[in-house]
C-alpha cells in the first residue's frame, strides 16, 4: 500500500508541477524518533532532501537510495516542536531524533506581536499557543470556541460560526465583536477593525487542518506592532510545506446533522521550493434545530514558498464561501430573584438545542438601498464570500540589515441574515395591541387556525444585512539592523478598509417554539406573518446604508537591546494616522408603498421604511494617535525568567461612530471620540521544568471607550472609562502517559467614569466574570501509547447581564470528553462530546432585571447543548 501511495503521489506532482527528481542510489540513513523520556514516537514525519519517511510503531524511520553528503533533516509531529538539524550521510548512517513537547516548550519561537523572533523565555510579552492536536481534542463547533483555551481570553462563542464577542483581560465587551484586539492570518489582519457591525472579523475566518498553531499575544507590544489592537493579537499560523505530509479527515455528527471533510497536503518540491494546500467542505443543520440545512460551504487555502540563499518569498491564496446560521438571543424563562436567578427553557423552546430559525421563515421581501424590491434567502445566514491573495518576503542584506514585507488583499462581501426577538407576549396581549379578536397561524400545520390566547408569540426582527464591500488591503514593511547587542527595527504600515453595507429589516410575528415555529398573522395588519417593512418597535430608525473607507498609515520603530547576558530591554513606538471618507444614509417612512407589486396596499405597506438617500451625510474625519510599549526581561536561569512591561495603545473608531450624532454636518467627528486608548502594565514570571511549565502574569489596564450598542429601546450610546486588573495563570505537566495543561484568569473590572450614565460608576462592566478557566487532561494508553483519551473543561464564574449590576448570569462549567484510537499506521478514529452534561450556560441577556418570585421571560443567548461527533482521520 505504501509503495502504491508513493508512486501515485509522485505521478501526481510530475503532472501538476512538471518537475522531475533524480537521486544517486548508494547510501542509507535510519534512526529512532523518541520523546525526551526515550519513548518511541510513531507517525512522525521526517524529511530529508525532498524525501519523506514516517516513523513506524517502533519509532524508526529509514531513507534509502541517498547520495553521500550533508543535508538538512526535519521532523514534525502533532504536540511537539518541529525538529531541524544537519546530518552527514556516508554509507549506512544512523541519526536519532529527540522531539520536545510543544505544550511545555518555552524555547518555541514567538512570531506574533514581536519585532524579531525570540523564544518565549526571552520575550517580555504574555504569549500562548494552541496546537492542532489540542484543537482536535476540543472539537470546537465554531472557530471562536478555540479561543476559550487561551488564558485571559473571554470568548462568547454562542453566535454560531461567527459573530462572537471576544475580549482580553477584562477589557469590556461594551458592544459586539472584538473591538480592542485583532484576528490575524499569518501575521496580517482579517479586518482592520474587529467590531464592524454585522461584520466581525471571525465571520471571515475558519479554522481547519491547514493551521499549524494559533498564537495569542495579550497586551504588550501588540499596541505598537499592529494598528487597532492594543489588547492583543490572535494569529492563525498556517502550515507551509516545510515537511511532507497530509491529512484527510471525515467528521460526522452522531446526534446532530453535520458532515465535514477536511484535507491538507504539503511537501518540499525540491531543496528550495515547497507548497501547502488544504481546506474543508461541510454541510448540515448545525448544533441547533433550524429545520433546514443552514451550514453549508467551505474554503481552500494554498501557499508556495521559494527559498533563496539569503531569504525566502511566499505567495498566499484563500477562498472562503460558507453559509452558517447566526444564533441571536432567544426566549428564556427566569425565576427566582435578580441576585439568584434560575434560567430554564420554555415549554416549547429548549435553549440548549433549539433556535429561532425556522423552515417557515426562509423568504424575505424587502427594499434595497435604492428603494427597489428585493428578495433574500434567510437560509444564507452568515454568508462570508472572501478571496485573499498575498505574499511575504524576508531577506538578509549586507552589513547585518534585514528586510521583511507582508502584503494581502482581501476581497470580502456577503450577507448577515438572522431573526432577533424583540418582545415575547401572549397571543391575547398582541391581539389587543393590534386591535383584532385573535391571532391566526399564517403557515405551518395549523395554518388558518386561531392561536391559543395564552400561547406565547414573539415579535421578531429579521436582521437582513447586505455586506456590499468589506475589501481591505494591508502592507507591512520593516527593516532591521543589528548593531552588536542592539537590534533596530523601522517599519511602515499601510492599510485600506472599505465598509459598505445596507441594513433593511422587517418585523414578523412567530410562535414561541423551537423546531420550526410557524408565522402568525394579526388580521389585516400582517401578511404571511409580516407586520412591518421596518422596525416600528424601535422607532423605524435602524435601516441604513453606508459606504465608507478608511485609509490607515502608520510608522513605527523598535529596539531590542541585550543589556547583559541575562537582561534584555525592548521598546517601541507607533504613529497611526487614519482618514475616514464616505457617505451615510439613514432612513425615513413613506406611506402606501406597494412593495410586493400586488396592486393593493396591504397592512404592512401602509408605512414603509426606505433609505433617505436625498439626505446622505458625508464622512470626512481624521484620526491621529501615538502608541508606545517598553519591557524588560530577566533570565533567572536557562528555564526561568521575569518580565515587566508598560504599554499605551489606541483603537480608531470606525462604522459605529456613524450611528448617532457624533458625525457633524461637516463630516468631522465630535472631538475626542474618534479614537479610544488603552494603558496597560504587566509583571510576569515564566518557568519551564523538565516536565512542568508555569506562566504567571499580573496585569492592569485603563480603557476609554466610545461605542453604540443595541438595547431594548433600539440603539444606545456608550461613552465611558474602565479600570481592570487581575492575574493570569497558565501551566502544563507531562509525566509518562499523562499530560495536562490549563489556565485560570482572575479579573477585577469596574466602570470608573461614565459621561451618559454616571450612576454606573463603580459597577462591573456587563458580562465580565471574576474568573474564567480552562483545562485539558489526556492519557495515552495501549502498549505503544498510540491511543488517547481525556477531557477538556471550560468554565466561568457569575457576571451581570447589564451595567446596572442587577440581574446575574450564573457561572457554568462545560465538560468535553474525547477518545482516540490508532487503527493502523496513520489511520485514527476519534469521538468527541461537547457539553457532555448538557449544561445551561448563559452568555448574554438583553434585559437588566427581572421581577422576583414570578416567571419572567427574557431574551438570552445560551451555549449549545450536548453534541457528539465521530472523526476518521488519515495522516500521511
Amino acid at each position: 500500500m505504501d509503495n502504491i501511495t508513493k508512486h501515485l503521489k509522485k505521478a501526481f506532482f510530475l503532472t501538476l508541477l512538471c518537475y522531475g527528481f533524480s537521486y544517486a542510489q548508494s547510501s542509507k540513513l535510519s534512526g529512532l524518533v523518541a520523546d525526551e523520556n526515550g519513548t518511541p514516537l510513531a507517525g512522525t514525519t521526517v524529511s530529508l532532501n525532498g524525501k519523506t519517511s514516517i516513523s513506524d510503531d517502533a519509532g524508526m524511520y529509514t531513507f534509502e537510495s541517498l547520495k553521500d553528503g550533508s543535508f538538512k533533516i526535519t521532523a514534525s509531529l502533532l504536540g511537539y516542536s518541529n525538529f531541524t538539524a544537519t546530518v552527514t550521510v556516508s554509507g549506512d548512517s544512523k541519526f536519532d531524533i529527540v522531539m520536545k513537547s510543544e505544550a511545555k516548550s518555552l524555547d518555541e519561537m514567538v512570531i506574533t506581536g514581536v519585532v524579531t523572533q525570540r523564544s518565549k523565555v526571552e520575550s517580555s510579552v504574555s504569549v500562548s499557543s494552541v496546537n492542532i492536536q489540542q484543537i482536535e481534542q476540543a472539537a470546537p463547533r465554531a472557530t471562536a470556541e478555540i479561543f476559550r483555551s487561551i488564558p485571559g481570553v473571554k470568548s462568547e462563542s454562542t453566535g454560531g460560526e461567527g459573530n462572537a464577542n471576544i475580549t482580553l483581560r477584562g477589557i469590556p465587551i461594551a458592544s459586539g465583536g472584538a473591538k480592542f484586539l485583532q484576528l490575524h492570518e499569518d501575521g496580517l489582519p482579517v479586518m482592520q477593525f474587529g467590531d464592524v457591525a454585522f461584520g466581525n472579523a471571525d465571520i471571515f475566518l475558519r479554522a481547519d487542518q491547514t493551521i499549524r498553531k494559533i498564537e495569542a499575544i495579550r497586551g504588550g507590544s501588540a499596541s505598537t506592532l499592529a494598528s487597532n489592537s492594543p489588547a492583543g493579537i490572535i494569529n492563525f499560523i498556517s502550515k507551509n510545506g516545510s515537511t511532507e505530509g497530509g491529512t484527510v479527515m471525515q467528521s460526522i455528527g452522531m446526534d446532530y446533522n453535520n458532515y465535514r471533510t477536511d484535507f491538507e497536503y504539503g511537501t518540499p518540491i525540491n531543496e528550495s521550493l515547497r507548497f501547502h494546500i488544504g481546506g474543508f467542505w461541510r454541510q448540515g443543520e448545525g448544533p441547533r434545530s433550524a429545520g433546514y440545512t443552514g451550514n453549508v460551504g467551505g474554503q481552500i487555502k494554498a501557499n508556495l514558498t521559494k527559498e533563496f540563499k539569503n531569504g525566502y518569498v511566499r505567495l498566499y491564496f484563500k477562498h472562503l464561501n460558507d453559509k452558517a446560521i447566526g444564533y441571536l438571543p432567544m426566549p428564556v424563562y427566569v425565576t427566582g430573584s435578580n441576585s439568584s436567578p434560575k434560567y430554564q427553557s420554555m415549554e416549547n423552546f429548549d435553549i440548549r438545542h433549539d433556535a429561532l430559525q425556522s423552515a417557515y421563515l426562509l423568504d424575505n421581501l424587502t427594499l434595497d438601498a435604492n428603494g427597489n424590491p428585493k428578495r433574500t434567502n434567510v437560509q444564507n445566514g452568515m454568508n462570508p464570500i472572501a478571496t485573499s491573495v498575498g505574499g511575504e518576503l524576508s531577506f538578509n542584506l549586507d552589513n547585518d540589515w534585514k528586510i521583511e514585507n507582508r502584503f494581502r488583499q482581501n476581497y470580502h462581501r456577503g450577507n448577515f441574515i438572522a431573526p432577533f426577538p424583540q418582545q415575547v407576549q401572549t397571543a391575547s396581549a398582541y391581539a389587543t395591541e393590534f386591535g383584532v379578536d385573535n391571532l391566526t397561524y399564517a403557515n405551518g400545520p395549523m395554518v388558518g387556525q386561531n392561536v391559543g390566547a395564552n400561547d406565547y408569540v414573539v415579535k421578531t426582527v429579521l436582521f437582513d444585512v447586505a455586506i456590499n464591500n468589506f475589501n481591505n488591503f494591508t502592507n507591512d514593511l520593516k527593516l532591521t539592523k543589528k548593531f552588536g547587542n542592539l537590534d533596530l527595527t523601522l517599519g511602515y504600515y499601510k492599510a485600506l478598509q472599505n465598509i459598505g453595507m445596507t441594513w433593511m429589516w422587517n418585523s414578523y410575528l412567530m410562535e414561541a417554539k423551537g423546531n420550526n415555529a410557524a408565522l402568525i398573522n394579526a388580521g389585516s395588519n400582517s401578511v404571511n406573518g409580516l407586520y412591518a417593512y421596518g422596525v416600528p418597535f424601535w422607532g423605524n430608525g435602524l435601516s441604513r446604508n453606508y459606504d465608507t473607507n478608511y485609509d490607515i498609515n502608520a510608522t513605527y520603530a523598535a529596539i531590542q537591546y541585550k543589556l547583559t547576558d541575562k537582561l534584555n530591554f525592548d521598546g517601541s513606538i507607533r504613529f497611526d494616522k487614519s482618514k475616514a471618507r464616505g457617505t451615510f444614509a439613514g432612513s425615513h417612512q413613506v406611506a402606501n408603498v406597494d412593495v410586493d407589486g400586488s396592486g393593493t396596499i396591504e397592512g404592512p405597506e401602509a408605512s414603509v421604511t426606505v433609505m433617505d438617500n436625498a439626505n446622505r451625510k458625508y464622512v470626512n474625519y481624521d484620526v491621529d494617535y501615538v502608541s508606545y510599549s517598553a519591557g524588560l526581561n530577566y533570565l533567572l536561569s536557562d528555564n526561568q525568567s521575569l518580565f515587566g512591561r508598560y504599554s499605551r495603545g489606541g483603537r480608531a473608531n470606525a462604522d459605529r461612530l456613524l450611528f448617532g450624532s457624533n458625525i457633524l454636518a461637516t463630516g468631522k467627528a465630535v472631538p475626542g471620540l474618534s479614537a479610544d486608548m488603552v494603558n496597560q502594565a504587566e509583571l510576569g514570571f515564566k518557568h519551564n521544568g523538565a516536565k512542568t511549565s508555569l506562566y504567571a502574569t499580573a496585569f492592569y489596564a485603563g480603557i476609554s471607550e466610545q461605542n453604540w450598542d443595541f438595547s431594548t429601546a433600539g440603539i444606545r450610546q456608550i461613552q465611558r472609562e474602565y479600570t481592570t486588573y487581575g492575574l493570569e495563570l497558565e501551566g502544563s505537566h507531562r509525566v509518562d502517559r499523562f499530560s495536562f495543561n490549563g489556565s485560570v484568569t482572575w479579573t477585577h473590572a469596574e466602570i470608573s467614569k461614565d459621561a451618559i450614565n454616571p450612576t454606573y460608576v463603580g459597577n462591573k462592566p456587563r458580562r465580565q466574570a471574576d474568573f474564567i478557566y480552562n483545562a485539558l487532561a489526556s492519557y495515552s494508553f495501549g502498549r505503544e501509547k498510540k491511543h488517547n483519551f481525556g477531557f477538556s473543561v471550560v468554565g466561568t464564574s457569575k457576571s451581570y447581564a447589564q451595567d446596572n449590576n442587577e440581574l446575574v448570569m450564573p457561572g457554568y462549567i462545560v465538560v468535553n470528553p474525547f477518545i482516540s484510537f490508532s487503527l493502523t499506521k496513520g489511520l485514527s478514529l476519534s469521538a468527541n462530546v461537547n457539553n457532555v452534561f448538557d449544561s445551561i450556560g448563559i452568555t448574554e441577556v438583553e434585559e437588566g432585571s427581572i421581577t422576583s418570585n414570578t416567571k419572567n421571560i427574557v431574551r438570552a443567548r445560551a451555549i449549545n447543548g450536548r453534541t457528539s461527533s465521530l472523526t476518521l482521520a488519515y495522516k500521511f
